[in-house]
């Protein structure tokens, strides 16, 4: 599917019920794919799915000489680096705007080549997501940054260099940014504040098993010895708990019965938590979680998003629709990104109740209470939502809108939703394999 232009007519008011399998994490994969460009050997890493950003990283890549070749199960890929050089100025221009990860390219290019050039950084339009963090970062190992306009141009004329540095925010960017960078920087790296999120975890697996010395500590401190050399890895992705939360939101919302292969209790346990108080119910088995609505009212719950190991950010989107059928007032207060709540206007235009506030409500005041953001939303249940037309803003945003028209009364129409296929590996096919009635049309 395309980015754009791609629409989706469904007849809402059937539950979902079937099995679907999940792959490796969308925010794992493509940071353990820029990782192998540290290792002087090949890697091969297990699981990955088949998403539009894993292949623009796959494109970047191969840019700048790195030879990715399918390996000999499904999802697998190996990334051969030996041939790594330096990427024409318009072959990266292409990719301007499709993608923020090319920022992380920044250390190990660095590393292997001496220079960097990154162009204009795109993504999910839900918040300002500056990259300042990462640009002090690399200017605080001895990058020399130059700002241009059609990117930003970096070099190493005495090579990087460990530093300290502390956070402001646990940024998953800039600590991966911090990760990538100091393995192979001359001498001891400190970071501050970072963030510990289960991606952040298995990508520091990755680099140990490359040889780097990496150790983390209770209190968000993460310090890195550098090494001068580091091989490829062997590794299998750890699961997408971000897209397991979603079709357990689809469950709860449309009264089906989902298996979700592949999910894992550990890394879902606040979501589980959330999930059993709203009165959704799961079963947890070797294999996956088992989530599904076992009758009666949903409850209203107080949600206050955080970073790991709170409430995810990227849950509180598909979760939103499930409740407004909750009987009661629910609160979400989203203190991750600024603006993620462009989504329920559609929600709303199908029949949610639903207000957005600038106040910090339901939990404590958070950095975005004196800034004018609108980031609390109360959703008044139970609604009966109904068919729209509705036009997908985001990633997350957008499987929430596909939940909200399988959920609701008639018929639904979903435009740009190729932007979902940027974090949702074979949606529509998993769609058709628990029972939706939908047409695509591209």
């Amino acid at each position: 599917m395309g980015l754009l232009g791609d629409k989706i007519t469904i007849h809402g008011g059937q539950p979902l019920i079937g099995r679907i399998e999940l792959k490796g994490a969308k925010n794992l994969v493509t940071k353990a794919m820029v990782a192998a460009l540290l290792g002087e050997s090949p890697s091969i890493l297990r699981d990955v799915p088949d998403i539009s950003d894993v292949r623009v990283v796959s494109s970047l890549l191969e840019i700048h000489g790195v030879k990715i070749t399918n390996g000999t199960e499904e999802g697998e890929l190996v990334l051969d680096p030996s041939a790594v050089e330096s990427a024409h100025f318009a072959e990266i221009d292409a990719h301007a705007g499709s993608s923020r990860i090319p920022i992380l390219f920044c250390g190990p290019l660095l590393h292997r080549l001496g220079e960097a050039f990154i162009p204009d950084l795109g993504g999910c339009r839900i918040g300002d997501r500056p990259i300042d963090y990462h640009l002090e970062v690399l200017r605080n190992f001895g990058a020399v940054v130059e700002k241009q306009p059609s990117g930003i141009r970096m070099s190493a004329p005495n090579g990087l260099k460990g530093t300290k540095v502390e956070l402001p925010y646990p940024s998953v960017g800039a600590t991966e940014q911090v990760l990538l960078t100091a393995v192979r920087a001359e001498g001891i790296t400190e970071l501050k504040g970072a963030a510990i999120e289960p991606e952040i975890m298995d990508l520091i697996n990755i680099l140990q098993k490359m040889g780097a010395i990496i150790s983390v500590d209770t209190d968000r401190v993460i310090r890195i010895e550098g090494v001068e050399r580091l091989e490829g890895y062997t590794h299998r992705a750890l699961f997408d708990r971000n897209e397991a939360a979603s079709w357990a939101s689809a469950a709860l919302a449309t009264n089906g019965d989902v298996f979700v292969g592949g999910a894992r209790q550990q890394e879902m346990t606040t979501f589980l938590n959330v999930f059993r108080k709203v009165g959704g119910a799961f079963d947890i088995e070797d294999d996956g979680i088992r989530f599904y609505h076992p009758g009666g009212e949903l409850k209203p719950v107080v949600i206050e998003t955080d970073v790991h190991p709170g409430f995810m950010t990227d849950w509180q989107q598909p979760l939103v629709v499930a409740l407004t059928r909750a009987k009661g007032v629910s609160i979400v207060h989203e203190t991750v990104y600024e603006q993620r709540f462009g989504f329920v206007d559609a929600l709303v235009e199908m029949g949610a109740t639903i207000q957005i506030h600038k106040e910090c409500l339901g939990g404590q005041p958070c950095r975005f209470g004196q800034r004018n953001f609108n980031h609390s939303a109360v959703i008044s249940g139970p609604s009966k939502l109904h068919g729209a037309d509705i036009v997908v803003p985001d990633l997350r945003g957008g499987f929430s809108h596909l939940i909200a028209a399988l959920s609701a009364e008639g018929t639904s129409t979903v435009s740009n939703v190729g932007i979902i296929s940027r974090g949702y590996e074979n949606f529509i096919q998993k769609l058709e394999q628990l029972g939706a009635d939908f047409v695509l049309e591209s």
